[in-house]
């Protein structure tokens, strides 16, 4: 016959395999947090709209900034063409002329998609990967209003934001596809191969083209919301009223 403890301890032994194999599991790696703005005095002339469209255009430019370090590490030749002292210093010269709204002298006074295709042509022959970031920002921010912040008073336009976007997967597969007179890439990026499989310029490229698309769908949904808003306004003031009983 069974004993009686028998039990409890096929229990008591099962649950301390348990627990030993939950402290011998790895601890779940650290991966950061969400990281939430000071508010600020000026963010009381800004609707919801306005604060999300300023935050995602901050987190574009800083899309941007990290590609061009990145793409500046895989192509040292670029900023070599330039008076740069350095990959940083180069890096610093293109943040300026961006946050300034300045031209870039080697896209030749062009601006917006006009910098940008000149900026991916086969022939171009200056720091490319200068001219390539400040095109698209130049886009980005014309496709916003010409501002990076947004207040009460700015408005957006939902096509131009959506145009944005389908610019920059054209910019992107050209970037990919086209190749120089030597044949070779205008700009190494990613690579796939048998040892080696990098993708990571085509995801934050993507962060970008989907903050764009998004931010068209919420300036579409604001007029259209506000639309709605009016005719339940309308319904409301002549259904919505108590009669008098006496």
């Amino acid at each position: 016959m069974r004993s009686p403890l028998s039990f409890p301890f096929v229990v008591s032994w099962g649950m301390w395999c348990a627990l030993v194999a939950g402290c011998a599991s790895p601890a779940p790696t650290p991966r950061g947090e969400v990281q939430g703005a000071a508010a600020a005095p000026a963010e009381l002339a800004q609707s919801d709209v306005n604060r999300l469209a300023t935050l995602a255009m901050q987190e574009n430019l800083d899309s941007l900034y990290r590609l061009m370090d990145k793409l500046y590490r895989r192509n040292p030749a670029e900023w070599r063409k330039t008076s740069a002292l350095g990959r940083e210093h180069a890096m610093v010269q293109v943040r300026a002329a961006i946050a300034l709204r300045q031209p870039w002298a080697p896209l030749q006074g062009q601006r917006d998609v006009a910098a940008l295709a000149l900026a991916l042509a086969p022939e171009f022959a200056d720091d490319r990967v200068a001219a390539f970031i400040h095109a698209v920002a130049d886009m980005l921010i014309t496709a916003h209003g010409g501002k990076t912040e947004f207040f009460l008073i700015d408005g957006l336009d939902a096509q131009h934001l959506y145009n944005a976007a389908r610019n920059l997967e054209v910019a992107v597969w050209m970037l990919a596809q086209r190749r120089s007179a030597k044949g070779t890439p205008l700009l190494l990026a990613d690579e796939i191969n048998a040892s080696e499989r990098n993708l990571s310029y085509e995801r934050e490229f993507g962060k970008v083209i989907a903050r764009l698309d998004l931010l068209a769908l919420v300036t579409t949904e604001k007029y259209r919301r506000a639309v709605i808003g009016y005719v339940q306004g309308l319904a409301g003031s002549t259904f919505l009223q108590f009669l008098p009983v006496r």
